[in-house]
C-alpha cells in the first residue's frame, strides 16, 4: 500500500510541474513574440494553446509512460524517449494550428518552437535534477572507503550507482592498469602499483564481473581486503552490486563464444529440449530464447520442473510436453505433432550415488531414454540432435558415467541417416542442482562443517550460461558423428573450494571434514580418452576421436542389457574400459 500510494505521489508532483512548465513556457513564448507586450486579442489564445499542451502533452506522457521513470534513474534513454514524445506534442500543435488559422483564433508559428525548447529545457531539467545532485553534490562521505577495479565507462556507472543516500560506500580511488594520471566523475584513476604504493586504506573493493575475479580476489586478500562486491548488469541507471560469490571466483569466460552463429543454428527453429526443467536444460531453453528461437517444445516428466521453465519463457511461442523419454509411444506423438527441427536431449539421471542404488532405473533412463531420442530424431527428419554428455563418460568408475558412454556410443553409431547426431562432453556446471556447491552452501548457513570426500579429489567447473552457449555452438559446427569437449580450465581442488566458500562466509569457526569417496566416485575427472583427438575452430571445443561400433550389435548389447540379471557384467562388454569402482 505504501509504494501504491508513493508511485501515485510521484506521479501527482510530476504532472503539477509539467502543466506549470507548459503554461510558463507558453507565456514565455508570446512574451518574447510581442517583445513583452502581448495584445489583448491574443489572450483568448494563450489559453487555448495552454489547454491544448496540456491535454495532449500530459495525455502523451501518461500513455507512453514517461511518468513511471525512477527520478533518481533518469537516464539517456529515457531522456530520448521524452525527446520523442515533446517532438510528437508539438507536431500536433502545428498541425491544430494550421486547421484553425480560417477561425478568428489564429497561433502565431514562431511561438511554437519558442515554447517547445523552453518547455523542453524546463521538463528535462526538473527530471535529471535529483541525479545531477546526487551525482555531482551529494557524496556518500558516510559509507565505506571503497576502491573500484573495472573499465572506465563501468567505473562510471558503479560510481552512479553508489553515489546515493541508500550506498554503504564512498568512492576513493579507481584500478585500471591502461590509464593514469586521470579522474572519472571526480575520483582519481590508479594502476595496482600506484594503488598499493600510496597506501590506501579501504574497506571494500567492488570489481567489474567480466575481470579475472580469482586473481583479483587474491590480490585483494592479501591487502588485507575482504570485503568484496561484484558489479554486473550494466544499464543507463547504474549497475548492479552483489556480494562475491564462489561461482564468481570460479568463473571462467571463453574468448572464443560466436553468438553469431549459434543464432544462426538457432534463429526461427522449432526446437525440442528434453529434461527441459533441469539445470542445463532450463539454460538451454534461455539461451535458445534468446537466439531466436520460433517455437520451444519443453518436454521433462517433472510437473514442477515444467511448470518453472515454461513461465520464464515469455517472448516466444512454448510448448509444455509432460513426458517421459522412456515411453517412446507418447514421445513419438510428440515428434509426429510439432516435427522439431533440432532436438537438444539432456534428460538424464546424473547423481552418482542415486545411479549406483537404482542400477536398472539408471540403464531404462539413460540409455533407453536416449535411444528413443535418436531413433525418433532420425525417423522424423530432425536436422540436427545434440545430447548432452559428461566427463564422467571417460574411463568410467560408475554406472551412470557408463550409461552415458554407451549414449555416446548410439550417437556417433546412428549418425548417418538423414540427421547430424553430436554429443557434447563436458564437467561440472557451477550451482547446478546436486553439485558440491549448493550443498555445501546449505552446510554453512546451518553453521555445519562442510564435508569434503577426500582431501586430493578435484572437479571441473564451468558456469551454467557459458557451458550452454558452447554446447549451442558445437551443435552449430557439428556435421554429425562427433563428440566434442568443452574446454573446462584447470581441475579445482574441492577443498580449496570449500575453504574459499569458509571465508567467503565470514564464518571462520566452520572447518573441512573428510568423509570418504562415494562408491564409483573418482578422485578426478577426465574429458580426453587419449591424445587424438583433433582440434576446432574454437579453442575452447574439441573433437574426441571416433570409436566405431557396429550399430546392430550395439542395439543386441542394449537388449541385452535391458534383460539381463547380470546388468554390470554387460556394462562391461559394451565398454571395456568401465571400471566399477565400489568404495
Amino acid at each position: 500500500m505504501i509504494i501504491e500510494i508513493s508511485e501515485i505521489k510521484r506521479k501527482i508532483f510530476f504532472i503539477f510541474f509539467d502543466v506549470l512548465i507548459i503554461a510558463i513556457s507558453t507565456l514565455i513564448a508570446f512574451f518574447l513574440r510581442f517583445d513583452f507586450e502581448i495584445p489583448h486579442t491574443y489572450i483568448k489564445i494563450i489559453y487555448l494553446v495552454i489547454i491544448f499542451l496540456v491535454v495532449i502533452r500530459i495525455s502523451l506522457f501518461h500513455y507512453y509512460k514517461v511518468y513511471n521513470i525512477s527520478w533518481r534513474h533518469f537516464g539517456l534513454k529515457d531522456m530520448t524517449g521524452l525527446v520523442s514524445v515533446m517532438i510528437f506534442s508539438t507536431l500536433l500543435l502545428v498541425f491544430f494550428a494550421y486547421s484553425i488559422q480560417s477561425t478568428v483564433y489564429i497561433i502565431p508559428r514562431s511561438i511554437i518552437p519558442i515554447e517547445f525548447f523552453i518547455s523542453l529545457f524546463l521538463i528535462l531539467a526538473l527530471r535529471v535534477s535529483k541525479r545531477l545532485y546526487l551525482e555531482n553534490f551529494y557524496k556518500n562521505i558516510e559509507g565505506k572507503n571503497t576502491i573500484i577495479i573495472a573499465s572506465l565507462d563501468k567505473a562510471n556507472s558503479i560510481i552512479r550507482t553508489i553515489n546515493t543516500k541508500e550506498s554503504d560506500y564512498y568512492a576513493i580511488g579507481i584500478i585500471y592498469e591502461k590509464h593514469q594520471n586521470i579522474k572519472v566523475n571526480g575520483i582519481d584513476v590508479y594502476t595496482f602499483d600506484e594503488f598499493i604504493d600510496k597506501g590506501i586504506v579501504c574497506e571494500v573493493a567492488i570489481v567489474d564481473e567480466s575481470m579475472e575475479l580469482s586473481l583479483i580476489y587474491e590480490r585483494l586478500s592479501d591487502l588485507g581486503i575482504s570485503n568484496i562486491k561484484v558489479a554486473g548488469d550494466y544499464g543507463d541507471y547504474g549497475a548492479d552490486i552483489k556480494d562475491v560469490s564462489v561461482e564468481d571466483l570460479l568463473a571462467r569466460h571463453p574468448k572464443d563464444l560466436d553468438k553469431e552463429l549459434v543464432e544462426v543454428f538457432i534463429k526461427d527453429k522449432t526446437i525440442l529440449v528434453t529434461g527441459a526443467g533441469g539445470s542445463i536444460g532450463s539454460e538451454i531453453c534461455r539461451q535458445c530464447e534468446k537466439f531466436g528461437a520460433r517455437r520451444l517444445l519443453l518436454l521433462d516428466n517433472s510437473e514442477f520442473n515444467l511448470y518453472s521453465i515454461t513461465e520464464k519463457i515469455q517472448s516466444i511461442e512454448t510448448v509444455s510436453v509432460m513426458q517421459n523419454v522412456v515411453n517412446r509411444d507418447d514421445l513419438e506423438a510428440t515428434f509426429k505433432k510439432y516435427k522439431p527441427d533440432i532436438v537438444i536431449h539432456a534428460a538424464a539421471y546424473k547423481h552418482v550415488p542415486l545411479v549406483e542404488a537404482n542400477i536398472y532405473e539408471g540403464i531404462v533412463n539413460n540409455i533407453l531414454g536416449t535411444k528413443n531420442v535418436i531413433d525418433l530424431s532420425i525417423k522424423y527428419g530432425v536436422e540436427k540432435f545434440v545430447m548432452i554428455s559428461t566427463d564422467k563418460a571417460v574411463r568410467p568408475t560408475n554406472v551412470m558415467g557408463t550409461t552415458k558412454r554407451i549414449c555416446e556410443l548410439y550417437a556417433q553409431n546412428s549418425n548417418g541417416q538423414g540427421t547430424d547426431i553430436v554429443a557434447v562432453r563436458f564437467g561440472n556446471v557451477l550451482g547446478s542442482s546436486g553439485s558440491v556447491i549448493p550443498k555445501f552452501k546449505a552446510q554453512i548457513a546451518a553453521g555445519k562443517n562442510i564435508t569434503v570426500t577426500h582431501p586430493d579429489i578435484t572437479r571441473y567447473f564451468m558456469l551454467i550460461p557459458e557451458a550452454c552457449e558452447l554446447v549451442l555452438q558445437a551443435g552449430a559446427i557439428g556435421s554429425g558423428g562427433e563428440i566434442f569437449i568443452l574446454d573446462m580450465g584447470e581441475p579445482i581442488k574441492i577443498v580449496n573450494l570449500a575453504q574459499k566458500m569458509i571465508e567467503l562466509s565470514a564464518k571462520p569457526n566452520i572447518k573441512i571434514e573428510f568423509s570418504g569417496l562415494r562408491p564409483g566416485e573418482k578422485l578426478y575427472e577426465e574429458l580426453l580418452i587419449d591424445d587424438s583427438d583433433a582440434q576446432t575452430d574454437y579453442e575452447s571445443i574439441t573433437v574426441a576421436s571416433p570409436t566405431i561400433y557396429d550399430i546392430e550389435q550395439l542395439n543386441n548389447d542394449i537388449e541385452e542389457l535391458l534383460n539381463s540379471s547380470n546388468q554390470l557384467e554387460v556394462l562391461q562388454k559394451i565398454v571395456p574400459e568401465f571400471n566399477h569402482q565400489l568404495n
